[in-house]
């Protein structure tokens, strides 16, 4: 007799209502269906584990509709992508070979921008078997047509849910510190394989006859690829893999809670110097490869605020010198303006924090203004004024590398004096205390700052910064800068320019949120934020656009950092000063 109870989907029903749900939600991963004859389908092992690992399975259909791909994009938390056929081989400027496999184009090419996509997203993605082919093919690696000279049978005869040869895993990778073993035995159903990782990917698993078996991000990413099908291992209640997916759910988890936290709170970086590209043929509504800040990667890195600064690189301190400087400083906000202009649809200038919030509730992107280099206003103190009148300037660097009329510089060129403020400097501070421009301090000599927090009546700032016990740079701040700037309520923003990060080798985002924690601790948390110096030399993998800001909110999140905390750093110590 069949009992009524195990078909009753009524119960089901009136069970999930039984009680009110909670506002937390598993994250929800896409999963690319196997797109052919019959359709789109999908294995059953892919959302079986997905669901067992504590996360919420979604089937994506192959699309090339691009405004389709950045909606689904907006609803993802992760992506796996699945196995299945070859990939056409003109899509990487390869002709095929006889051993090449049946192909489907309309797959390929949807996959190809999908992961392309998701990438400058920060989405993560976990690729298996056709799924770390695609992720090499899509971000610059290459694939086997067909494996040359294999010494393993690469497709096993063998029920898909068991293990058919080892992988040794790379001791230093993340997928070591996942699986927690040297070797591990899989399963294995393919002719084609990854041939070069490329730039983005490191090598992290392979077989004993050399084909790689499994790659990870090499820029600090939550990306990963392995050959195997790990998925098959559920259907026989073997856990063995389950590691892999709890990994995908909780960097899932990870990126979700970071973008709901960006949409709550106001994000602002202090230094950029974007502006200096503006004389050149830029699109900023455009992805443009020449710009680490353009309204793609804000939107990408969830951005809501970057101040663009007129550089000025020092030169002589003569009339010519001085009249030049002022001239390409009005050019280089001039073009800022145009910018603006251009795209005033989706970006705002901004002149106060009433500004931005604003700008955010209207789904827009805000660009403050400032000066890096006070040699911009020579030794005419009522070019203060006017950049403060006609562009609304929030602040001004007193100089850069080399000293000037207004201070000296922690790199003082050959043959220039270790100096600080001078009294026309003074006279300087005084009028940007009087306008409400904030005082960066940003490249000043260690005497120039004590010289002007001495001098100053207002808070004063250090648009990007970084820590001197961390790296031994004149350009950084020591640990008793950083106490005196925060006795006198000011703000130091961490920056993400190699240099001032390590001494030696590449800094990564690693380095990055060293500097943040070791700032935190030296001067509370009220004083510290981020002045990414993109455009200007900053950026470090991990970090090395403002599409990838959100990073390293995931980082912190990771730390415990609340997200008071995270409104603070994000901007709101900053909007305090000014």
């Amino acid at each position: 007799m069949i009992s009524s109870s195990s078909f009753d989907w009524n119960a089901r029903y009136d069970a999930l209502h039984a009680t009110f749900p909670g506002t937390q939600r598993t994250p929800v991963i896409g999963i690319t269906g196997n797109f052919g004859d019959k359709g789109c389908e999908l294995a059953e092992g892919y959302y079986e584990s997905v669901l067992r690992a504590g996360a919420t399975p979604v089937v994506l259909p192959p699309t090339e509709d691009g405004d389709v791909l950045c909606s689904v994009l907006d609803r993802l938390d992760g992506i796996i992508l699945s196995g299945g056929g070859d990939m056409n081989p003109l899509f990487v400027g390869e002709e095929p070979t006889p051993a090449l496999h049946s192909i489907n184009p309309k797959r390929d090419m949807a996959e190809l921008l999908l992961i392309r996509l998701a990438y400058d997203r920060q989405i993560p993605m976990l690729g298996i078997c056709r799924g770390i082919q695609m992720l090499a093919a899509a971000l610059g690696g290459s694939v086997w047509q067909d494996i040359p000279n294999p010494g393993l049978k690469h497709s096993q005869d063998l029920d898909r849910a068991y293990a058919s040869h080892t992988v040794k895993i790379e001791n230093d990778s993340l997928l070591h510190s996942i699986m927690q073993r040297d070797t591990l035995a899989v399963n294995s159903f393919h002719h084609q394989a990854v041939r070069d990782a490329g730039p983005r990917f490191r090598v992290c698993a392979t077989s004993s006859d050399g084909v790689i078996e499994a790659m990870e991000s090499a820029e600090m990413k939550s990306i990963m690829g392995v050959q195997w099908h790990p998925e098959c291992f559920c259907l026989r209640d073997d856990d063995t893999m389950m590691p892999l997916f709890r990994w995908l759910r909780d960097e899932a988890a990870n990126y979700r809670e970071a973008r709901r936290l960006h949409s709550r709170i106001l994000t602002l970086d202090s230094h950029c110097d974007t502006p200096m590209f503006f004389d050149q043929d830029i699109h900023f509504d455009q992805r443009d490869p020449k710009l680490l800040v353009d309204l793609h990667k804000m939107n990408e890195g969830g951005l809501d605020v970057s101040t663009m600064v007129a550089y000025i690189p020092q030169g002589p301190l003569t009339d010519e010198g001085r009249k030049a400087a002022t001239a390409y400083a009005e050019s280089q906000l001039s073009r800022v303006e145009k910018m603006v202009e251009e795209n005033a649809a989706a970006v705002a200038l901004a002149y106060t924090p009433n500004d931005l919030y604003q700008l955010k509730d209207e789904g827009r992107k805000a660009i403050m203004l400032g000066i890096e280099n006070g040699y911009a206003i020579g030794q005419d103190l009522s070019l203060l004024e006017h950049f403060y009148k006609r562009f609304g300037i929030v602040y001004m660097t007193l100089c850069h590398n080399g000293n000037n009329d207004i201070c000296g510089s922690a790199r003082p060129r050959e043959g220039e004096p270790h100096m600080g403020i001078t009294d026309f400097g003074a006279q300087v501070i005084r009028e940007m205390n009087r306008l409400g421009i904030l005082v960066d301090l940003s490249h000043a000599s260690e005497q120039s700052f004590y010289d002007a927090l001495a001098l100053s009546q207002k808070p004063i700032v250090c648009s990007h910064s970084s820590c001197r016990a961390l790296c031994d740079h004149p350009r950084n701040l020591t640990d008793d800068q950083m106490r005196a700037l925060a006795e006198k309520d000011g703000v130091m923003q961490i920056t993400f320019y190699n240099g001032f990060l390590r001494t030696d080798g590449q800094a990564s985002i690693l380095d990055a949120v060293a500097h943040l924690n070791h700032a935190v601790e030296v001067m509370g948390i009220e004083h510290v934020g981020i002045g990414t110096d993109f455009d200007g030399d900053g950026g470090v993998p991990g970090l090395a656009s403002a599409a990838e800001l959100i990073n390293f909110t995931r980082r912190l999140l990771r730390q415990r950092y609340s997200e008071a905390d995270l409104r603070l750093i994000w901007g709101g110590n900053w909007l305090r000063c000014i």
